[in-house]
């Protein structure tokens, strides 16, 4: 098994655009010309707070057997309309779902809570998801770290922005045999971030002087009390991408199983307030094992976690 990037996997684009300034941005995967009719995906949601649009087009019973792009973006609920800029550039590149009098783009998107690190004012917009789309398109920028989605992303919330620390998006990719299977991660968790070849503590809540980590589990359980309102920014976002040839419910199993590299990695994971969502995608006719498809995708985004906080050791 040989680490590759996350760009040599098959024929998808991968664009960042952000503002900085107000700490937000977005992330477009999207088919690429050579695979105008779409790329097969599944959907594994298990966080109890998902802001998202058109995912249910993923639900194996849906008619659509391919989308063309996937939007990961800031802004929670408000960022959602990055989706139509994404689908008027496609539609001005002749990609999407015949309908005889123009071609509809299926777009997914899932979205961070991050209103809270920069301006509550400025959220991702159409504007920015046709240029990230653009960029996809035609020169694709992935970077790990502060960029796109992962602009505002930060972790280890349970006792407020004070004591939480910054984190990104990270990815982590590898080759085997003719398989090659990628992930992105924007980690934007309430809990903090592990690393399970350790189990050492390498990011989440900051100590009361801002000088070290603590623990959320052990913050939590000092006062077993109802919190009412935890919604100070969760939610972690994913898309594995593989050019093994699988159908969309093979892939929502496979998506399944890859969230058992945020179990792996963030604890606590899957809470009422996160939106854990993880999408799988296909981009290729590599024929390959369904099973240990999922496992790896297990591994692939674990590993992005850490690099999501900054940690490769």
């Amino acid at each position: 098994m040989k680490e590759i990037s996350i760009s040599d996997i098959g024929p998808v684009g991968i664009g960042q655009c952000e503002d900085p300034e107000a700490a937000t941005g977005c992330t477009v995967v999207l088919c690429t010309e050579q695979m105008p009719e779409g790329m097969k995906t599944g959907i594994d949601v298990r966080g109890g707070g998902p802001a998202s649009r058109d995912t249910q087009l993923l639900n194996p019973l849906m008619a659509a057997e391919t989308i063309h792009a996937v939007v990961l973006a800031g802004g929670s609920a408000f960022g959602l309309g990055a989706a139509n800029g994404v689908m008027r550039y496609l539609e001005e590149k002749n990609i999407g779902f015949d309908v005889e009098v123009t071609r509809v783009p299926l777009v997914v998107q899932s979205d961070i809570f991050d209103l809270t690190v920069g301006d509550p004012r400025v959220r991702p917009d159409a504007e920015m998801g046709y240029r990230a789309a653009k960029t996809a398109m035609e020169a694709p920028n992935y970077r790990d770290g502060n960029y796109g989605v992962g602009c505002g992303a930060t972790v280890g919330k349970i006792a407020g922005m004070d004591t939480s620390m910054k984190a990104g998006i990270g990815s982590y990719a590898v080759e085997v045999g003719d398989l090659r299977i990628g992930a992105i991660v924007v980690v934007n968790a309430l809990g903090d971030i592990y690393d399970p070849r350790t189990g050492k503590q390498v990011a989440g809540l900051l100590t009361e002087d801002k000088k070290g980590l603590r623990s959320t589990l052990e913050y939590m359980t000092s006062d077993t009390t109802p919190v009412e309102n935890k919604f100070t920014g969760n939610t972690t976002l994913s898309v594995v991408i593989t050019n093994a040839d699988f159908s969309k419910a093979q892939l929502c199993k496979i998506a399944g199983m890859a969230q058992d590299g945020y179990a792996r990695s963030i604890r606590p994971v899957h809470t009422s307030c996160d939106g854990d969502t993880i999408y799988a995608v296909s981009v290729g006719k590599v024929k390959a094992d369904m099973d240990l498809v999922g496992t790896l995708a297990a591994e692939v985004v674990s590993r992005a976690i850490l690099r999501g906080v900054g940690y490769d050791g």
